[in-house]
C-alpha cells in the first residue's frame, strides 16, 4: 500500500488513492495513509454479525469513497462472490509467487522447499478463485543458495513494489481490463 501511495503522489501518476480501508483498526496503513491525508476507514469484522454484514459495511465504504479502482494489500481474506462480482474488472490483488504457482499462504517457503531457481511475484485482477484471475503483471526473482523464507519475501517485496503501481496505473489509463476468456486483454 505505501507503494501504492508514495506513486500516487507524483504529478504524472494518473491515479489517486481515495481511501484506505482496513478490517484491523490498528493497521499500520491506515495511520500511513492519514499520515498522507488520504481517508482512512477501519471496518471491523467484530463489530457485525457475519461475513456478509461485514462485506456490505466495507462496499458502502467503497463506494461512498469514490473509488474507481480496488487494489487489494494485505487484505488476507477470501472475499465472497457477490462482492468480486460488484466490483468484476476493477478489483486487483499482489500476491508474492509468480502464480500459478504457489497459490495462497507461504509462498516462499513453498518454493524454497519445491526447489525453485527463480520466484517472485504477481498482480492479477481478482474473481472468485484464489489467486486464480487474470494475470496483469510479473516479475521474476532469482532464487540463491542460501535463501531463507525472510531473505527471498525480501528480495519478493522490493518487486511487489515495483510492479503493483505500474499494474494500478495500466488499470487506470485503460492499457489493461479483464477479458471474458479468463485473460487480462491490454491495450488503449
Amino acid at each position: 500500500m505505501g507503494a501504492l501511495i508514495a506513486a500516487s503522489l507524483k504529478p504524472d501518476y494518473p491515479a489517486r488513492i481515495a481511501c484506505v480501508i482496513s478490517d484491523k483498526p490498528d493497521a499500520r496503513g491506515l495511520a500511513h495513509a492519514r499520515d498522507f491525508g488520504i481517508e482512512a476507514v477501519a471496518v471491523p469484522r467484530r463489530d457485525y454479525a457475519d461475513k456478509r454484514a461485514h462485506e456490505a459495511a466495507v462496499m458502502a465504504a467503497i463506494d461512498a469513497s469514490g473509488a474507481r479502482f480496488i487494489a487489494l494489500a494485505g487484505y488476507m481474506r477470501l472475499l465472497s462472490g457477490d462482492f468480486v462480482n460488484r466490483y468484476a474488472g476493477r478489483m486487483i490483488n499482489i500476491h508474492p509467487s509468480l502464480l500459478p504457482a504457489f497459490p495462497g499462504l507461504a509462498t516462499h517457503e513453498r518454493a524454497l522447499a519445491a526447489g525453485c531457481r527463480v520466484h517472485g511475484c504477481t498482480v492479477h485482477f481478482v474473481t472468485e478463485g484464489m489467486d486464480e484471475g487474470p494475470i496483469i503483471e510479473q516479475e521474476a526473482v532469482r532464487v540463491e543458495r542460501d535463501d531463507t523464507p525472510e531473505t527471498l519475501a525480501a528480495r519478493v517485496l522490493e518487486a511487489e513494489h515495483r510492479i503493483y503501481p505500474e499494474a494500478l496505473a495500466m488499470l487506470a489509463l485503460g492499457k489493461v481490463r479483464m477479458g471474458g476468456n479468463g485473460q487480462a486483454r491490454f491495450g488503449g
